[in-house]
């Protein structure tokens, strides 16, 4: 992981010492959710008899699915990865007979199509008595897909960016993907069928619940009609999600058991114990904090403000309603500037906020690491920070000030995770 880019103006040798704490507790909690890791200790734990066949899906798919053929070996007969661009190395997966495709994201693309109909066709196609392995994280929801008729991909698309910019909770964004999907929402077990299986996830959603995590392809949701119904949709919109539960008609009344392997919870508290190594006094506030990301940065930061010196550790998903012509940020940089403007003119408190995927929104960054001299750097190239934050621009004050935080794929996904150091 790399640390912030450089600043204008360091601030002094103790605040530069907090912020390299901070990190070190971030890249910890990373560690402890990693995908390979997680899912060799639960087939380790309960191994299953017999050849296997997987099928992984996800930002940590690839690391799941390797892990997965580490701990398997020559049972593994081969199988199916399906994952963001530049989260997976196809030569070691080919290497241990693992076809990888890559799916589109934050928005599908002609490929999630492709492999959601790649998905479908391996289903049917694997030797009969060999275990369906399904390794699930998010990012699914957009990596593959397969829409109901009569919604094309610009179309596909069009609904998708619409969810993204509403500012709705996770849950409600997944109900209605799963409303026009062939896939999601339980889709997949008419392809499973009687066929031996065993389900493993890593959770990136609030409370955990295996029917949101990539939009359920395996959980079914028997009331999704009403709940999607009652949603606050733009009646384009709601037309469409009415045609698919048609089209989609009586969902089973339950699925497999979905294992939780990782999730935000084992996140933070391994940045406390950390953070414990190190010195500090920690609390641990139970997750999920959810809510609007502006909102949620100002509350945090006056937490943090009045709150007795050490480490403060939140997990969860904010939103961010989007202006019609965004700049360039994600949730957690939306949420670091406000709690920046927050926190000028108190030097004792630093806040970090970022996605344990290692990407926030649709850029490169997993987040940032603000202090009280955040928007005193930014200031340096014209950056007001209320304006930035009301064009949903955060991403460039940031980068100005220094406080980007760029971590590459991390080969996990557990929500987001933010750490306020008072000191």
């Amino acid at each position: 992981m790399s640390n912030p880019r450089p600043m204008h103006t360091a601030p002094n040798p103790p605040i530069q010492t907090a912020r390299a704490r901070l990190l070190d507790c971030f890249a910890a909690a990373i560690a402890a959710v990693d995908g390979r890791e997680a899912t060799r200790r639960a087939l380790t734990r309960r191994p299953i008899e017999g050849p296997i066949w997987l099928y992984a899906i996800g930002k940590a798919a690839a690391s799941m699915a390797l892990g997965a053929t580490e701990t398997c070996g020559d049972a593994c007969l081969g199988g199916l990865v399906v994952t963001k661009p530049g989260h997976a190395d196809r030569t070691a997966l080919a290497a241990r007979g693992i076809e990888c495709l890559f799916g589109g994201h934050p928005l599908p693309d002609q490929s999630s199509l492709d492999a959601g109909e790649r998905l479908m066709a391996a289903l049917d196609d694997i030797p009969s008595k060999a275990t369906q392995l399904f390794l699930i994280s998010g990012g699914a929801s957009s990596l593959i897909d397969a829409p109901i008729q009569g919604i094309d991909l610009p179309e596909l698309r069009r609904i998708n960016a619409w969810l993204l910019s509403s500012g709705l909770p996770i849950e409600q964004i997944n109900r209605v993907r799963k409303s026009i999907s062939r896939i999601k929402g339980g889709g997949l077990l008419s392809r499973v069928g009687d066929r031996p299986l065993r389900a493993l996830a890593i959770s990136d959603v609030p409370g955990d619940d295996p029917s949101v995590i990539g939009s359920g392809p395996l959980s079914p949701e028997p009331d999704l009609g009403s709940r999607v119904l009652e949603l606050p949709l733009p009646d384009w919109l709601g037309d469409r999600v009415r045609r698919g539960l048609a089209e989609r008609g009586r969902s089973p009344a339950r699925g497999p058991t979905i294992e939780l392997i990782a999730d935000i919870g084992t996140a933070m508290q391994a940045a406390a114990e950390r953070a414990s190594q190190l010195g500090l006094s920690v609390r641990l506030h139970p997750p999920p904090i959810q809510g609007d990301a502006a909102e949620q940065g100002r509350t945090l930061a006056r937490t943090l403000i009045d709150a007795e010196p050490g480490l403060h550790i939140w997990g969860g998903e904010t939103t961010v309603a989007l202006p019609d012509t965004p700049g360039r940020g994600g949730r957690n940089q939306h949420l670091a500037l406000a709690a920046a403007i927050a926190l000028a003119g108190h030097p004792e408190c630093l806040l970090l906020s970022a996605g344990t995927d290692g990407t926030d929104g649709p850029t490169e960054d997993a987040g940032a690491l603000v202090d009280a001299w955040t928007l005193e750097r930014a200031a340096v190239d014209g950056f007001d920070a209320e304006s930035t934050l009301i064009a949903a621009n955060s991403g460039q004050l940031l980068e100005a000030s220094g406080d980007l935080i760029r971590t590459g794929p991390t080969d996990t996904n557990v929500m987001d995770l933010i750490l306020g150091l008072k000191l």
